[in-house]
């Protein structure tokens, strides 16, 4: 292992006022967001899509790096004869790429899933690292509902990730570690609070035991937010306070930087959310992102499948680029939405 390596990858990650682009989505996904706008998902369609994202101008100074699909990171910048982690690199974006194969029911225990794909990973990801890829990904999925989760099922997510952080660091790659508590339901953000605390507590103990070094990776965690339906939903300054007081009480300061995940808000809340963060201060890690949706979702509706729209898609994409960049300073207000 390399520490000097991975830890001056990681601090790049979430270098100041940029963060990582989240396009990772599976085929499956592609499908359901493009029938949304009647495009037809084709191998073709999502080359042209994922490339429009990353030759978007000067995207740069706002994206420090992008997780690809494995369908992506062998796949070439329309255009031309250069594959997409190739031009990445070459126009300042750290090439990234999801190793996990998805979220499967937990056995014995109804209504909670653990990720699976450690299974051949050390192999996979030596061909990943010679395609380019600098980091990896590896999303675990925690429900909140009626008794759940179980401490049976943070503990398997929390193990699956380390030793998949172990394996990852192994290979001179920076694992970014995904635990994401998902807003689905009705809980009260004092819910969300104690099983984010209780994941996090669990996720460090696992990285521990595996001997990870907590210098070279980027953790990627939910915010502590109320659930979708919840009938009385936190204000944005509570969901800002008790994520940052979550965070000191359970993830060390050696850690480099914290990506938030989007989970499912809009584009205007995400950003609004990690604006706040950072304006309260006071803690040792950048606090960054790692959107998927709240990047993409104004390129995507610009796009509708024409190449005609790729310049004003762009445009859009920039503009939100910017905007959450402006967050993770600290420096994005809603009026800016209007500008």
């Amino acid at each position: 292992m390399n520490k000097e390596l991975l830890e001056t990858t990681a601090q790049a990650m979430v270098a100041k006022g940029k963060g990582i682009l989240a396009m990772d989505e599976s085929t499956g996904t592609c499908v359901k967001r493009f029938v949304k706008y009647g495009i037809e998902c084709t191998f073709e369609t999502r080359r042209v899509y994922r490339s429009l994202l990353l030759t978007t101008p000067n995207l740069a100074d706002y994206i420090a790096g992008a997780i690809l699909y494995d369908e992506t990171i062998r796949q070439q910048v329309t255009g031309s004869n250069v594959p997409m982690p190739a031009y990445m690199a070459a126009n300042g974006i750290i090439p990234g790429i999801k190793v996990d194969m998805g979220a499967k029911p937990l056995a014995g225990h109804p209504g909670q899933v653990v990720t699976e794909g450690l299974d051949g990973l050390r192999e996979r990801l030596a061909e990943y690292r010679e395609l380019g890829a600098r980091f990896a990904k590896w999303r675990a999925v925690i429900n909140i509902g009626e008794g759940l989760p179980t401490q049976a099922g943070i503990e398997a997510n929390a193990h699956a990730l380390a030793r998949y952080a172990a394996l990852v660091q192994e290979a001179g790659l920076v694992p970014i570690v995904e635990p994401e508590v998902l807003m689905d339901g009705n809980h009260t953000i004092e819910r969300c609070y104690e099983v984010t605390a209780v994941t996090l507590q669990s996720v460090f103990a696992a990285l521990f035991q595996q001997g990870v070094y907590l210098e070279g990776i980027v953790l990627k965690p939910s915010m502590v937010i109320s659930g979708k339906e919840c009938p009385q939903r936190a204000a944005p300054e509570q969901v800002a306070a008790e994520t940052v007081r979550c965070l000191r009480d359970h993830v060390p300061a050696a850690v480099p930087g914290i990506a938030f995940l989007s989970g499912g808000q809009s584009s205007a809340e995400a950003t609004w959310h990690l604006s706040l963060m950072n304006q309260l201060g006071g803690v040792p890690w950048a606090l960054s992102f790692s959107y998927g949706r709240a990047l993409q979702q104004e390129a995507l509706e610009t796009w509708h499948g024409s190449d005609a729209n790729i310049p004003a898609a762009q445009a859009a994409f920039r503009q939100r680029a910017s905007l959450v960049a402006a967050a993770a300073t600290g420096q994005y207000t809603p009026e800016m939405e209007n500008s």
